[in-house]
Formats: structure tokens, C-alpha cells, sequence
């Protein structure tokens, strides 16, 4: 599969941005769904994932941003709620072949190119 991520953007601390990753290919569906984190200097890390078991979130970002997918438009969304400058990195969707919750990028096929947020205080 290959993902498209779409979305990132300068914003200011407290607002928000909607995160899109279209996928072409095996079918849509059959995808666990993953977004991935890296800043400057630091390893990347596990935001948040979506799969026929539910949705999961690192506990940096619970409660403000909030994975979902459209199988029927293969895309999986990652909406930002109440941003921080904490949250600026590149940001990237993940797919998944096995159908099972896991953080660790490693586990994850398929990586799309990247979207850059930035948070500003």
C-alpha cells in the first residue's frame, strides 16, 4: 500500500489541524492504522492507532486529538485538538498487514512521506 499524508501546518498553541493519510492499493480496510511522531533529535513515537479492535492513544495526546478512518474514501484522519508546541514534529501514517494494536513503529509495513506541524507558544 502506499500512503499519502496531507494536513500539517504552522499553528498556534491551542488551535487545531486535521491530519489526513489517503492509501492506494490491497484494500483499505484490511489495514491496522497507525500515526507516528518524530521531532528534531528524538526517536519516533507512537501517537495514536485504528483497527477493527477500537482506537488507541499515547497518553501525551489522549483526550485532545482523536484517530478515525473512511474505509469507503481509503483514508484514516488524525484531528489536533488544543495543540501544543510539545506537539510539533513531522507527523506520519503507518498501515499495518497484521490486525493487532502495537506502538512500535517497527511492527508497521507501510509508512507514507510525512507532514510537518508546527505549534508556535
Amino acid at each position: 500500500v502506499q500512503l499519502q499524508a496531507s494536513g500539517g501546518g504552522l499553528v498556534q498553541a491551542g488551535g487545531s489541524l486535521r491530519l489526513s493519510c489517503v492509501g492506494s492499493g490491497r484494500t483499505f480496510s484490511d489495514y491496522f492504522m497507525g500515526w507516528f511522531r518524530q521531532a528534531p533529535g528524538k526517536e519516533r513515537a507512537f501517537v495514536a492507532a485504528i483497527g477493527r479492535s477500537g482506537t488507541y492513544y499515547a497518553d501525551s495526546v489522549k483526550g485532545r486529538f482523536t484517530i478515525s478512518r473512511d474505509n469507503t474514501e481509503n483514508t484514516v484522519y488524525l484531528q489536533m485538538n488544543s495543540l501544543k508546541p510539545a506537539d510539533s514534529a513531522i507527523y506520519y501514517c503507518a498501515a499495518r498487514l497484521t490486525p493487532t494494536y502495537t506502538v512500535s513503529y517497527e511492527r508497521y509495513n507501510y509508512f507514507g512521506q510525512g507532514t510537518l506541524v508546527t505549534v508556535s507558544s
